[in-house]
């Protein structure tokens, strides 16, 4: 599902215009990319946890050359699932 039907789907649910669920949409990934920025972590109750983790500084080989790169450390987003959303995947196998 790609942001415009994720967008049209979320319209029909919420009985709203396309224009405004997609201004909503944007402004929800807008605060939590700004809050990730700042390193803060956005607990969605029953949904998930959104993070942002340092991915340590590591050595990388170009397998081609063989050359040695040192990868520099950097923040990266990460996100956790809550536990109604993980009830949501089990099979009833388990």
């Amino acid at each position: 599902m790609n942001n415009k039907e994720f967008v049209n789907k979320l319209a029909q649910r919420c009985k709203q215009s396309t224009t405004e669920v997609n201004g909503n949409v944007e402004a929800f990934i807008n605060i939590i990319t700004d809050r990730l920025k700042d390193s803060d972590q956005i607990n969605i109750s029953g949904f998930g946890v959104f993070d942002a983790k340092l991915r340590r500084e590591r050595l990388s080989v170009n397998p081609k050359t063989g050359q040695r790169m040192l990868i520099p450390p950097k923040i990266v987003p990460a996100f956790r699932p809550g536990s109604k959303l993980k009830d949501k995947f089990k099979t009833s196998e388990e």
